[in-house]
């Protein structure tokens, strides 16, 4: 009873939420198009194969479904690719323990941002949607 407020919300605060959830990936994977060039060359510089590739892969992942997730479709599914994909950019690109000084803290804190945010995308995984989704249409 004394979450029936929160009930009835339950569809706007799972769309704010996904809104919320994926707004960082969009928001990079844009600046990624645009910057394609110097992505790349980060990527090459990071020794992962074939920059241009996992550039267009990045773009894909957040700007793409970063967007599909926003707006509801396919919603479970992506978000699960989405958990994987974010887990392994924690681990190819905050690598801490590596690190020393203000740069191992400005990754560790990058590092548990993106841990984070897969729990995130689990949570909506187990949640589903809700009604304003295209996955509900």
């Amino acid at each position: 009873m004394r979450y029936t407020l929160m009930e009835k919300q339950k569809d706007g605060l799972l769309l704010t939420g996904r809104i919320l959830l994926v707004v960082l990936f969009v928001k990079f994977g844009l600046g990624k198009v645009v910057a394609f060039a110097s992505t790349s060359a980060y990527m090459a510089s990071a020794d992962l194969p074939a920059p241009s590739l996992m550039t267009f892969v990045a773009i894909l992942m957040e700007l793409g479904v970063g967007l599909a997730i926003a707006i509801g479709f396919y919603t479970r599914p992506l978000a699960l690719i989405l958990a994987v994909y974010t887990l392994i950019a924690a681990l190819i690109g905050h690598p801490y323990w590596n690190m020393g000084g203000e740069l191992r803290y400005d990754s560790m804190i990058n590092f548990y941002k993106n841990i984070s945010i897969a729990g995130g995308l689990l949570v909506l995984i187990a949640t589903g949607p809700g009604a304003y989704s295209l996955d509900k249409r």
